[in-house]
């Protein structure tokens, strides 16, 4: 038999096994283990991950509101908190490489949304806008182009990304004076020009409305009157704006045609009926696609006097959190999260 000849390292090794065999066993068994967790950690968690492999970006959420009174709506929006962590500021944006007329076309999209969205905020309000837009491009979440975006969902009466493309605005002439400041801060946008304060924000809202999308979303800004979101965890992060601009815009007056003649195009009967049914209120002719009314002053202010009230809470399905939030109870036995907690048995009773 051949003798086999052992290096200092399997030699030790050797020994260590045969001088302490359980102590080798466990410690092995514990390493495996921190190998399957730490593993299993990673697989599990989409944050962990960089999204771009993930399955599919989270689809935008519908832009409906809780049916909550504006004054409510300000006080709930002031308590949200700010998301922890940072908060960077987007990349420029690169626009050098667009054509002449694929450009007038995002000056063109991208100063609407400043202008109908913004135009009362100020330049920070309307950059704030232009920076959403652009951020939206970048993710894949979104249309690749400025104008997909800007009008992406306009031909929908609720599925519109901007209420300025499905409301009927557009048919507001812009100001000279407004229109040529939001054509300027479209092209310092397009010119690499960053608004910090928004980050990598892909929504907002005025602070006197509740989406119902609010909730899911981490607040990062407050510009004006306008509360900023992006996507929790990594679809929120920087590395998933991996979306590369399509440098190719479609025709903006053909979409802002579109938008306007699916407005006018929508039936008004169940408004006009709706309004019919109010006290006092009596529908007048209006021209295609809106609805006119005049009111009876002395009904309608009988009416308002002699209806009943009641909380605003229960007239629609509100959660267990925005009932609390917004009922001003401040009784130590009620909770913010569940359910109401159970009276205390009175003496004498189970």
């Amino acid at each position: 038999m051949t003798a086999i000849s052992l290096s200092p390292a399997r030699q030790k090794a050797v020994k260590l096994w045969r001088d302490y065999p359980r102590e080798v066993v466990a410690l092995g068994g514990l390493a495996l283990a921190a190998f399957i967790a730490v593993a299993g950690s990673a697989w599990s968690n989409p944050s962990a991950q960089d999204p771009s492999h993930s399955v599919a970006p989270p689809a935008p959420p519908p832009m409906v509101n809780e049916n909550v009174a504006p004054d409510q709506a300000l006080a709930v929006n002031a308590k949200t908190p700010f998301a922890s962590g940072p908060n960077p500021a987007a990349l420029p944006f690169d626009s050098s490489k667009l054509s002449s007329t694929a450009r007038a076309r995002a000056v063109d999209c991208l100063a609407s949304a400043e202008y109908y969205e913004a135009g009362d905020q100020g330049d920070d309000g309307e950059r704030a806008v232009a920076q959403v837009v652009l951020n939206r491009v970048r993710h894949p979440a979104f249309p690749s182009s400025i104008c997909g975006v800007v009008y992406e969902g306009s031909t929908k009466a609720t599925g519109c990304q901007f209420t300025f493309t499905c409301d009927g605005s557009l048919e507001r002439r812009p100001d000279s004076q407004g229109w040529a400041r939001a054509r300027a801060i479209a092209e310092e946008a397009l010119n690499g020009a960053v608004y910090a304060p928004v980050g990598w924000a892909t929504h907002y809202h005025a602070n006197y409305v509740l989406p119902i999308w609010a909730g899911t979303m981490a607040k990062n800004a407050i510009v004006g009157a306008h509360l900023f979101y992006r996507w929790p965890g990594a679809w929120g992060q920087p590395a998933a704006f991996s979306q590369h601009y399509a440098r190719q815009e479609p025709d903006s007056s053909v979409l802002r045609a579109s938008a306007l003649a699916a407005f006018a195009s929508r039936p008004a009967g169940t408004a006009a009926q709706q309004v019919a049914n109010l006290p006092g209120a009596e529908v007048i002719k209006a021209p295609a696609g809106r609805i006119a009314m005049r009111f009876n002053l002395p009904a309608a202010r009988k009416a308002a006097e002699d209806a009943p009230h009641e909380d605003y809470s229960k007239q629609f399905d509100a959660s267990n959190n925005l009932k609390w939030a917004l009922s001003g109870d401040a009784s130590a036995a009620q909770v913010p999260l569940g359910q109401r907690a159970a009276p205390a048995p009175t003496a004498g009773k189970p």
